[in-house]
């Protein structure tokens, strides 16, 4: 599995700028495999879904679902998060263990993660460059896991014109965005098609992990 609680700080992370840091191989093989069957059970409660851009309506080209209290959602009213499945109406599934182990792990945040995204890559999906900043609460990191292909990952800065630098991330791969790098721009450029049998049929799964609410001013989402 992940790293036990009391070696995270022992954990092999890169530096790569101020407040970003990669953890290459952060999941061995069985962690892997454990966190793929947490998200298949969580699928049975949350299914995939095609998310489309605000406006427009068009389609993105990766899959998604959420689990843990909120879910992300973009479709023609816009970005937010909300408690409950826009396909099913139904709440979404429960963060996977291993999931939440990473969060404890790898950020000194003191509060829980409210919302687990996960996204699914087949080998023509990419994500444009983009800032991750619909939460409230901006003190707290992102913690991105990667699961099965190799993706080409593209980082720059907190402008759209700030120079930006690739990086392959292979499954088991972690990526901590904090600091002076939680408003970075980043994205996904390519999937590197049958580089991992992990997913059934191929792809790429990736879960985000994120704070939303501010924890000192007591709100609370509704469903």
């Amino acid at each position: 599995m992940g790293l036990p609680l009391e070696a995270a700080a022992e954990a092999p992370r890169v530096a790569l700028a101020p407040g970003l840091s990669y953890v290459p191989g952060y999941l061995d093989g069985a962690a892997q495999a454990g966190l793929l069957a947490e998200i298949e059970r969580a699928l049975a409660e949350g299914p995939w879904y095609r998310p489309c851009m605000p406006r427009s309506g068009r389609p993105l080209s990766v899959q998604m679902t959420n689990c843990g209290p909120l879910g992300w959602v973009s479709d023609e009213r816009g970005y937010r998060y909300q408690a409950r499945h826009p396909t099913t109406g139904r709440p979404w599934p429960a963060i996977p263990e291993t999931a939440l182990r990473a969060w404890a792990e790898l950020c000194a945040y003191p509060h829980p993660p409210e919302a687990c995204l996960v996204n699914f890559y087949d080998a023509s999906a990419k994500l444009g460059q983009h800032q991750d900043h619909d939460e409230e609460d901006l003190s707290a990191p992102v913690i991105s896991l990667s699961l099965g292909a190799t993706c080409v990952f593209r980082y720059g800065g907190v402008s759209r014109r700030d120079p930006t630098h690739k990086l392959e991330l292979h499954s088991g791969d972690a990526i901590v965005l904090g600091g002076p790098a939680r408003l970075i721009y980043h994205g996904v450029d390519k999937i590197r098609a049958g580089s991992s049998d992990l997913v059934p049929g191929g792809g790429r799964i990736n879960l985000t992990l994120r704070r939303v609410t501010c924890p000192a001013n007591g709100r609370t989402f509704q469903s």
